[in-house]
């Protein structure tokens, strides 16, 4: 009997990623015939199905479970000893996958595409934008390199550099802005009509703390998905909400909303780069969390000086 190639695994992986031939033949760039006899030959080798063949597509066996969570831990490995031969060529060169959280990505990506294209242009950045969870099921299942996520990451094969803190500000109707303080003070938040963002997304659950130690009650998704879909709710009368201090300058601007301060110590999220501790571009992680950081300046200088950190 052959011993299992580093292709086969590759293979492997696609399908139980794909659960279609079809599909993961595509993503490989091979023949569905081919990929079909491979992923037979490991059949054949570890003696039972991996996969349970359906017309719709596949499924996998128990036993394939127990397969896939081996070879994505060997795959992740190689791509590891891989990243030892760019990790070699310079700081921030070559491919990097960085992943961030959709509250994040739209407000940090300019300033920090801009600055890595002129100050590392032989690195190829590739941009995820997803929910929390997925971006960390990426990062453990090594379809990423590094995501940008708000603290904090319990998962224990990650690791992660503090990036910077992220102060809350309350964004009402423009009209209705006179019924509240300068600063507004959190239990201010009980008599209002909150919208919060879909479940799933890491923003949601951040509001939803604050309101909690704000003991407010009415709140709503509305089925909205983006931060920009809610400020407009606001803006039509619909209720209030929470905006990072970052998302300020592009979504609030002439838009019907006012932002408000809210009383010391005000809410905030904190930000983070989070990658897989065994990886051997440290140095890589590093220098692009010290250029994340650099915007930092500007979202500090109109937050209070004693805050209240969201954990």
């Amino acid at each position: 009997m052959g011993m299992l190639t580093l292709r086969q695994m590759r293979y492997f992986d696609a399908l139980s990623e794909t659960l279609h031939f079809g599909r993961a033949a595509k993503r490989l760039n091979i023949s569905q015939p081919a990929l079909s006899a491979q992923i037979a030959a490991m059949e054949v080798h570890f003696g039972g199905a991996l996969f349970q063949r359906r017309a719709s597509g596949v499924s996998l066996t128990s036993d394939g479970l127990l397969v896939r969570e081996r070879i994505r831990r060997i795959l992740n490995e190689v791509a590891e000893l891989e990243s030892l031969t760019a990790a070699g060529t310079g700081i921030l060169s070559g491919r990097l996958r960085l992943g961030l959280i959709a509250s994040v990505a739209p407000y940090l990506l300019p300033q920090l595409l801009a600055r890595l294209a002129a100050e590392h242009p032989s690195l190829d950045c590739e941009i995820r934008e997803s929910v929390t969870r997925t971006l960390i099921d990426d990062l453990l299942g090594g379809e990423l390199d590094c995501a940008i996520v708000a603290l904090p990451v319990e998962e224990p094969g990650l690791e992660t550099i503090t990036l910077f803190d992220d102060p809350f500000f309350f964004a009402v109707p423009d009209a209705e802005a006179s019924r509240f303080a300068a600063s507004v003070p959190l239990d201010a938040l009980k008599g209002e009509r909150l919208i919060l963002l879909e479940e799933g997304h890491c923003l949601r659950d951040q509001a939803l703390q604050v309101c909690q130690i704000a003991g407010a009650g009415q709140m709503s998704s509305l089925g909205a998905t983006s931060l920009t879909t809610i400020l407009r709710m606001v803006a039509g009368g619909l209720g209030a909400t929470l905006i990072p201090q970052m998302a300020i300058a592009d979504e609030a601007r002439g838009s019907g909303i006012r932002v408000l301060p809210f009383e010391a110590p005000a809410p905030m999220r904190t930000l983070a780069l989070a990658f897989r501790p065994s990886t051997a571009r440290r140095r890589d992680f590093e220098a692009l969390a010290a250029i994340a950081c650099a915007p930092a300046a500007l979202h500090a200088a109109t937050s209070e000086p004693d805050q209240t950190a969201l954990a």
